[in-house]
């Protein structure tokens, strides 16, 4: 498969913080179109890069939201399309990868897409995440670049 650098929200991107919510990577201007799969299934694939560690007991949640401007709110105001829930930051180990099926209009996107992090209970020291959008994750295998 062949990732385009539109539809890629991280790349290895860390998600150590402090306590609270913040946008990581990229995000997608949908500006018109909303059906993010012209008419085919899509799916976020959110792979843990780097392990979650943390000196206490850390929680973290990682959504895709959506938002009316660029800087998508991390107040609790953007239309979450998907999230993994709060989990302990063990469950948050290098390799694991999900694969979810995106809506398509419930509810609906607005212009901007990205991906939320919440850390909670305590601050992360380190862990790093991939995200992107694809219309085949069965197909998806990890490649070194290609050289000619």
């Amino acid at each position: 498969m062949i990732l385009d650098e539109r539809t890629e929200f991280c790349d290895a991107t860390s998600i150590a913080a402090s306590a609270g919510t913040a946008l990581v990577g990229d995000v997608m201007d949908l500006t018109t179109a909303r059906d993010l799969g012209n008419g085919q299934p899509i799916y976020l694939v959110v792979q843990v890069t780097t392990a979650v560690a943390s000196g206490g007991s850390a929680t973290v949640n990682i959504q895709l939201a959506s938002d009316a401007a660029a800087a998508i709110a991390t107040d609790g105001s953007a239309t979450v399309h998907w999230q993994t829930g709060v989990q302990a930051k063990t469950v948050f180990t290098a390799g694991k990868t999900y694969v979810v099926p995106l809506p398509w209009e419930d509810p609906a996107y607005e212009r901007f897409v990205g991906v939320i992090v919440t850390t909670a209970t305590a601050t992360t020291t380190a862990g790093a995440v991939n995200a992107f959008l694809t219309l085949d994750p069965s197909g998806w295998s990890a490649s070194p670049d290609a050289t000619n």
